[in-house]
Formats: structure tokens, sequence, C-alpha cells
């Protein structure tokens, strides 16, 4: 069975993926900082009767990256990497000005440098797949101003560029950065907690991700409402 490490997968798109991945086949090395939360979600997941296996921990700690994928190596190796974990900067979202400087290092460490060394750790193995594939989830925000998501923003700009210059090194993988589009998610509430306007839940978003998995398109940037509608 392919073998997939997601993050942040105790709510949200990482649940919803994960979710979508098992019940395909896939086994699955979940993490998320929350153990019950975690542990919840993968007793979810593993009803589909793959094998699961929940590690709590600190994506920015090197420590549990290396616990990541000496488990996935213990379910036969790592095919697909889903960096998801997040962090905002600042809860909710303030303009730069007030941004704390250490927001934007948390937001930076979570969602970049985490992310670059959790593929330096599995590369080794996703070389190894005969579908290595590679997906960093982005956001509108990498690309266009918004007010009061500067920090994010750059963190998952800084991101995308990673994936962008990985796919370049790393010719016989694919890496896809992917832009989920706005969610009905614990993350976006904590962002902007005022803005209650309707958003889809993020099962409906997980069908993207799987046509990308399904057609193997060239590494790149993918946003997912167009990936939902048919287009690329």
């Amino acid at each position: 069975m392919p073998v997939a490490i997601i993050t942040g997968a105790s709510r949200g798109l990482g649940l919803a993926l994960a979710g979508a991945l098992a019940a395909r086949g896939w086994d699955l090395v979940l993490d998320a900082r929350g153990p019950v939360p975690l542990a919840e979600a993968a007793g979810v997941v593993s009803a589909h009767g793959t094998r699961v296996t929940a590690l709590p921990g600190d994506v920015a700690d090197a420590g549990h990256r290396a616990e990541l994928v000496a488990a996935a190596r213990r379910l036969g190796g790592v095919d697909l990497l889903v960096h998801n974990a997040s962090a905002l900067g600042a809860e909710p979202l303030v303009e730069l000005e007030k941004l704390p400087l250490e927001g934007l290092r948390r937001a930076l460490e979570v969602n970049v440098v985490a992310a670059l060394g959790l593929v330096q750790e599995a590369l080794p193995l996703l070389r190894a797949s005969r579908a290595g594939t590679v997906i960093a989830v982005g956001s509108d925000a990498a690309a266009e101003a918004y007010g009061t998501w500067g920090g994010y923003g750059a963190s998952k700009a800084a991101l995308e560029q990673l994936a962008a210059v990985l796919a370049v090194e790393e010719p016989g993988l694919r890496v896809w950065a992917v832009d989920p589009g706005d969610m009905a998610t614990d993350l976006y509430a904590a962002a902007v907690p005022d803005d209650e306007g309707p958003r889809p839940d993020p099962a409906a978003v997980a069908p993207a991700f799987l046509r990308l998995l399904d057609e193997r398109p060239v590494s790149g940037r993918y946003a997912a409402r167009a990936l939902l509608e048919g287009r690329r």
C-alpha cells in the first residue's frame, strides 16, 4: 500500500485528506500538536481498515520530524508528503504594524523551515518511491496582498517558492503547491473570527488533491477551485 505523511492532520483539511486517502487504501502517518484530537482523528481514519500511525508533536522540532519519517519507513516508505501544518503568526490576524515579531518567526518556522526539514528527512524515501510526491498547502495570500495577512502570506509565499525550487532540483518527484482556497476551518476562524460568511467544508476540497494524485500533472502551483471545476 502507498504511504503518506500528513502534518496538521487532527482537523480541517489535514483530516479530510487523511480520510480521503485512507478510503483509497493508503497507509498513513499523521501529525498534530494536540494528542487527544489527533488520537480521535486517527480512530476515525483507521475505520477504513488501513494502517494509521498518529504521532503528536510539533513539526518545528527536528526530533519529531525524524519520528514521522521513521514511522513511515516502518510502514514501507514515503510516497506522499503533505505539509499542511500552519501557524498564523497572530490570532486574530493583525496589520504588519502590530504583528509580533515572535509570531512572524513562529509562522516562518512552522510554515517554511519545518516543511523543508521534513522534506530533507524524507527525501531518500521519496526518491525511492515510484511516485514520490510532495504537496505544500499554500494560500491565495502567498500571491495577493490582503490587509492583515502579511505575515502568514509571506510565510506561504516562501513555502511555495521552496516547492518550486524543489521541483527543479528533484525532477523525479512531483512537487505541487496547492492553494485550497478559503475553507470552514478552525484556522480561518482564528484568523478572522468576525467573518462568518459561508465557506466550503474541507471534505469538499479534498477531491481536488485526489485529482492531482490521479492525473499526476507536472510539478507546479495549482488552485483547488480550478481543479474542482475541471480546470488546472
